[in-house]
């Protein structure tokens, strides 16, 4: 296969890729419908010299897949037979093989070089986005015309703020800006905070900036704000914007609003890493520290610098940063239920959207944050989930998911827990409140895709009672299998191939993106939680994902392979074995020698023994980072509380900071220079049922990232074991401890989850309660049998004689069925 240290990182439908450039020719198959840039393709399969395509300038690849959509073939067919690419059977090739555009994951696409900037101004068709251009002007016009720059001065609050009656009927500034000009680009999603002022559509109260008395100074603030910034960027100020308080807190309704009434001051990018984005990729140089508009303006002087951009309009510059290194990504697939039995699909399918009930909660852009959203789902629906807080929250959560769609995001629609019935893309505005409906009005809109209609193998059971759930990488790969039918390809290479994008493109899975954004920002990070919260478990889930992904395809290492499997094991061994994953306890007795340096008795010359200074476990990592600077090095300490970490670290302390990576200290006992490289990483995990993160180490605390993980009942969902449903006993019983002790003495998840999957049987239940669950409670309640008995109930405990009542495992179930999940959380 060809060199991979030749490939360049590339973004296509906001998906990432890794090119092998053209030799300067493709090669024609003799079947299949791929063009092919390396000779040695395991794809290639016929044996005779196989016909080239001439490719003088390398870009043909850009051209095909540009032609039109990945999903429109009797497009890019059209096109492969205008210019002559056709197979051996006479077929027109439709698409690049793997060995031109290899699917890759974000992380991944991170550690390769861009594509560059003069082959991609070399590929880009100008004429390909005159029509767009022209609509986006024209949807400029026509809000200058509607909202005429100087009427802006005196312009009322009910010309410009959302909430206020039927908003699609008035069209206020707020609503043209969010959902009625695509054309100029979207600031659709998240809450209606963007527009710095809101009437909230349950109750028509308003919502603003707490420093106003009312609305109405709120909008003389405001409005006199946003006079200002679009006079500061006319008059080439831009950067000035940063110190207008009253809008501070509206950068994307601002950015787009310089558009419409000072376009040729910034270019129309409106989120601000977005803006970072493209300035290091067309700088190759670390973004400099800047305010939002500063930064604004430092793009616009790369761009009036660069003599390749000396006549585009800054339209077409926006066109073209998109195109070629697109910042949006397909940044979560979830799951979606379509009603009880799929009864909603047809009218979902039909009108291009999913649809989820709980209307007793309108519109979700009305509310102010997730926290007010959350009080008025509580308000609403607290009978109905019988009080129980975790179930309120858990389904609150799961309506206000449907809030962070993006374009771009998938959706899988389901029936029950096997059948796919289809999956779209999101798009347009994404989550709309469809007041016109008669029930079920929160929707998304979305694109369908019935090809991927099909049988999970093996059913879901959590998503029995769960209408929208993420979907981690290695499900979604089951899903695509489930819809791949021998006629959605030609050749098996091609199933492969789209497989292959079904996995590696996924980004991390969403409980592993902090980790990860964690080790980007500090270099270290502690999950702290909880026993049975899944720390250590998650630690390695990211090791095997992360470090799999940057391992350059050492032997034996899956990315995707699902915990617990064994192809899961053998991802770890192979990473340990390589030197990337490194593995470690704390406990009271390990110190400094151990983990940095110290003095070892070694066999002698004459077969006593001798002391001699020997290398820890850290000092080994760093120093085999350091030769090998292209792969990062992840150290895991498990139970890093129970250590004494400032006798442990020692001047590590200071070592670790990200941006004393590099220095050197001298060590004490070696008199060596010792630094800590910046590709080496450390996970530390910490039960707080032990110890506090209040207790540790202040230099320790302000060298990590903290990530707390609560107990999840979403694994258990749907699991029952006879009556017995796993999420509903975890909730009560976490909900009772609460109450009475603390948050941090809560059970986790992964009691009910031997080997990774739910317990299903009375007997293994009753064993866990009994040898795991009883005895840390127990410990909990410090023999107080009283207690013991709140959480658990007098059926299990009997507080008088301070025993365990003597209950097989079918009579153990059913108390703890009749006590935790008919009773609830509040014991009597």
């Amino acid at each position: 296969m060809a060199d991979e240290q030749q490939q360049v990182a590339v973004t296509y439908e906001r998906r990432d890729y890794a090119l092998t450039p053209s030799p300067g020719e493709v090669i024609l198959p003799g079947h299949g419908r791929m063009i092919h840039h390396d000779p040695a393709c395991l794809h290639l399969t016929d044996s005779h010299q196989l016909p080239r395509f001439p490719d003088p300038d390398r870009l043909l690849w850009r051209r095909l897949i540009d032609s039109a959509p990945s999903d429109d073939t009797a497009g890019r067919a059209e096109y492969a037979r205008s210019v002559g690419l056709l197979g051996g059977s006479g077929r027109p090739l439709v698409s690049p093989c793997s060995c031109v555009l290899r699917p890759v994951s974000p992380t991944q696409a991170a550690a390769l070089p861009p594509w560059p900037l003069d082959e991609a101004l070399a590929a880009f068709d100008r004429d390909r986005f005159a029509a767009r251009l022209r609509e986006m002007e024209a949807a400029a016009e026509q809000i200058r015309q509607d909202f005429p720059w100087e009427d802006w001065p005196t312009m009322p609050l009910e010309r410009y703020a959302l909430g206020q009656g039927d908003s699609a009927q008035t069209k206020p500034y707020c609503y043209l800006l969010e959902f009625g000009t695509n054309a100029l680009g979207s600031i659709a999603g998240g809450s209606a905070m963007k527009h710095l002022l809101f009437a909230r559509s349950q109750d028509g109260s308003w919502w603003h900036d707490p420093r106003y008395a009312d609305e109405e100074e709120a909008w003389e603030a405001v409005r006199a704000g946003i006079v200002s910034a679009v006079t500061a960027a006319r008059e080439g100020r831009i950067a000035d914007i940063d110190t207008i308080d009253a809008i501070r807190s509206g950068p994307a309704l601002i950015a787009k609003t310089l558009r419409v009434y000072a376009p040729e001051s910034s270019l129309a990018v409106y989120a601000t890493d977005f803006v970072r984005h493209f300035l290091q990729r067309l700088t190759g140089q670390p973004v400099p520290k800047l305010e939002r508009f500063a930064l604004q303006a430092r793009l616009k002087e790369v761009i009036d610098s660069d003599e390749r951009f000396a006549d585009w309009p800054y339209d077409l510059v926006v066109e073209f940063l998109y195109w070629w290194a697109d910042p949006n990504r397909t940044q979560q697939t979830v799951k979606i239920a379509t009603g009880e039995g799929g009864r909603l699909w047809e009218e979902c399918r039909t009108g291009g959207y999913i649809a989820v009930g709980w209307d007793d909660v309108p519109d979700l852009r009305s509310y102010a944050d997730s926290d007010e959203f959350r009080d008025a789902f509580a308000a609403a629906y607290t009978d109905e989930y019988n009080g129980s807080k975790s179930k309120i929250t858990a389904k609150a959560n799961e309506v206000w998911k449907l809030l962070s769609l993006r374009p771009g995001d998938l959706v899988v629609a389901n029936r029950g827990t096997s059948e796919i019935l289809g999956v779209g893309q999101v798009t347009g505005d994404g989550y709309v409140w469809r007041a016109d409906r008669d029930t079920h009005r929160h929707t998304v809109e979305v694109e369908w895709d019935e090809s991927y209609s099909g049988r999970l193998e093996e059913p879901e059971r959590s998503w029995a009672t769960v209408t929208v759930k993420d979907v981690p990488a290695q499900l979604w790969a089951r899903i695509r299998r489930a819809g791949q039918t021998p006629a959605d390809t030609d050749t098996a290479a091609e199933a492969e191939v789209a497989v292959a994008v079904a996995v590696a493109a996924q980004p991390l899975d969403a409980e592993l993106r902090p980790v990860a954004d964690a080790l980007r920002r500090r270099g270290q990070a502690v999950l702290f939680g909880p026993p049975g919260t899944g720390k250590t478990y998650t630690a390695l889930r990211f090791a095997a994902r992360w470090l799999g992904e940057l391992s350059g395809g050492l032997p034996g290492v899956d990315p995707y392979a699902g915990p617990g499997t064994p192809a899961f094991g053998r991802t770890l061994d192979a990473l340990t074995e390589a030197g990337r994953l490194t593995t470690v306890t704390f406990h009271p007795g390990y110190g400094y020698e151990d983990f940095v340096e110290g003095f070892r008795p070694v066999k002698g010359g004459s077969g006593g023994l001798v002391l001699d200074r020997t290398d820890g476990v850290f000092k080994r990592v760093c120093a085999a980072a350091a030769a090998d600077p292209g792969h990062p090095y992840l150290v895991v300490v498990d139970e890093l509380n129970r250590g004494n970490l400032p006798k442990i670290f020692g001047e590590l302390i200071t070592l670790l900071e990200k941006d004393k990576r590099g220095y050197s200290v001298l060590l004490p006992l070696s008199q060596e220079q010792f630094s800590v490289p910046d590709n080496v990483y450390l996970i530390g995990t910490m039960n707080t049922a032990d110890r506090s993160i209040r207790m540790l180490d202040a230099a320790i605390r302000r060298r990590f990232v903290f990530l707390e993980l609560l107990p999840d009942s979403a694994p258990l969902q749907g699991c029952h074991v006879e009556q017995l449903h796993l999420a509903d006993l975890l909730d009560a019983l976490n909900q009772r401890i609460r109450t009475h002790l603390d948050r941090e003495k809560q059970i986790g998840q992964a009691f009910f989850l031997p080997n990774g999957a739910p317990v299903d049987s009375a007997a293994d239940l009753a064993a866990i309660v009994r040898g795991e669950i009883l005895p840390l409670l127990q410990e909990y309640a410090y023999d107080d049998y009283s207690l013991l008995a709140a959480f658990l109930g007098e059926d299990l405990v009997d507080p008088e004689t301070h025993t365990l009542r003597d209950l097989g495992d079918e009579e153990l179930v059913n108390a703890l069925y009749s006590e935790l999940q008919i009773k609830g959380g509040a014991a009597e």
